[in-house]
């Protein structure tokens, strides 16, 4: 896949995720869930590679967050979990692995990362492992999905094929 498909691919993605953030997020105290976002980070990272992940992660909560729809945390949540679900998957080529790399990433370090912002800030005092359940709620959700959603793809054989044709695991490109 050439680097002009790869970034249609990733605006469609980013505006399908940008499109859905007002519709589905669970608002749980200072942050929203939104479990399309770790969807997304995981179909990103499986289909274009941990650049492009991490690059759809920050453009949708850059355009959230100036719409109303994100919050501040969004930003290293999806981030992290985005760059470890991708960078997991060009290594291993195992789903299981960019599922692991998005819950981990985000529902733990992405949470931890959270802390300095909401007490820097926002001057809000937090305790360090308040968000941690939040976010791993809200990434395990979203990766299930993903995970369900690409099992299925990828068992199709037209789609299936095209996929593998076309994501990361072809060194052609």
């Amino acid at each position: 896949m050439n680097k002009v498909r790869k970034m249609t691919l990733t605006s469609v993605i980013i505006a399908v995720t940008t499109l859905t953030s007002n519709i589905v997020y669970i608002p749980v105290g200072f942050a929203k869930l939104f479990p399309i976002q770790h969807l997304t980070n995981l179909l990103t990272a499986i289909l274009l590679g941990p650049t492009y992940s991490v690059a759809q992660a920050f453009i949708v909560s850059f355009i959230r967050n100036l719409t109303g729809t994100g919050s501040i945390f969004a930003f290293p949540g999806s981030m992290i979990g985005a760059f470890l679900s991708g960078y997991l998957y060009k290594k291993t080529k195992k789903l299981i692995w960019a599922f692991s790399g998005e819950v981990i990433g985000t529902g733990i370090i992405g949470a931890i990362a959270t802390y300095p912002i909401a007490t820097f800030l926002l001057g809000k005092e937090t305790a360090i492992f308040g968000f941690v359940p939040t976010f791993f709620v809200s990434s395990f959700a979203g990766a299930i999905i993903g995970i369900v959603l690409m099992s299925i793809l990828l068992k199709n054989q037209t789609i299936g094929g095209m996929i593998r044709e076309n994501s990361i695991n072809n060194r052609r490109f």
